[in-house]
């Protein structure tokens, strides 16, 4: 399957946010490097829920290395091993691959313990990824397709799922 240009865009903004030392390669270290960020930013450290979303950022970093039959991705790799295992595969590639990390995301963010983002909890979110908070009360609204006044997984799933196919311009997963 060829990507639309907007899916590419998205993806190539991942690989140079995700190349952290932009040596033209994303490692394990990378991926690594971004969850240790995320965790401090959002004050885990040391908590049960910073080792699972260390966890789960590097599962998908295993999951796409494993597609791209190397420990070390070039841009094009990670392309084609994005496209294979994630884009290509439509909901469940998403659900699959980028669905665990959602799910420790939320872990930290969910202070109340009911397993879904309030907007409170949202705006510490964009605060740890670098985005300006003045876009977390639209963007929930627009995340919110329940209406529940609350975000599930699936929800932000979905989000970055519609972000990377240029269904919305909400980067969840950060720019």
């Amino acid at each position: 399957m060829v990507m639309a240009t907007k899916q590419e865009n998205r993806l190539e903004e991942r690989f140079r946010l995700w190349d952290s030392n932009g040596n033209g390669t994303i490692e394990r270290a990378d991926f690594e490097r971004e969850a240790d960020e995320i965790i401090s930013r959002l004050g885990a450290q040391g908590t049960p829920g910073a080792g699972a979303l260390k966890d789960a950022y590097l599962g998908m970093f295993d999951t796409l290395s494993a597609a791209a039959g190397s420990d070390k991705m070039s841009r094009p790799q990670f392309l084609e091993a994005a496209e294979k295992e994630i884009i290509g595969k439509g909901d469940e590639g998403f659900a699959n691959v980028v669905g665990p990390t959602i799910e420790a995301i939320v872990g930290v963010l969910d202070k109340s313990g009911d397993g879904e983002v309030s907007p409170a909890e949202m705006h510490g979110w964009f605060a740890a990824i670098g985005l300006s908070p003045e876009v977390a009360d639209s963007a929930f609204r627009q995340l919110d397709t329940d209406n529940s006044g609350k975000l599930s997984v699936a929800e932000l799933v979905d989000a970055v799922r519609d972000y990377h196919l240029g269904r919305n311009d909400i980067p969840l997963l950060g720019r």
